[in-house]
């Protein structure tokens, strides 16, 4: 198969069992919601760390890494979330999103 055919052919997994594609695409949806909260965590820190530059938004930057570190909090939850998923799914032996 080529590099070309291979992206046409549901991103090169067609040789996996429904089942198998399904559990895939369960966990790389879990992946992007973890890169997701990493990436907006990271930005109210830097943000939040150029307001203490300015006296005047010192106040907001202290709320920007309070939200997020209550966001530091949604971590373990997507984690939580993913792990009772899985559990469920091939406990119940249903399908996959």
């Amino acid at each position: 198969m080529k590099g070309n055919d291979r992206l046409q052919s549901d991103n090169g997994y067609d040789h996996l069992d429904d089942s198998t594609k399904r559990q895939f695409k369960v966990h790389q949806r879990y992946e992007w919601f973890h890169i997701l909260n990493d990436v907006m965590i990271a930005t109210w820190f830097l943000i939040g760390s150029f307001f203490f530059f300015y006296e005047s938004l010192v106040e907001a930057g202290t709320w920007l890494f309070v939200i997020g570190s209550a966001q530091m909090l949604i971590r373990p939850a997507i984690r939580i979330a993913h792990k009772l998923h899985v559990k469920d799914k091939l406990m119940n032996n249903s399908h996959f999103w």
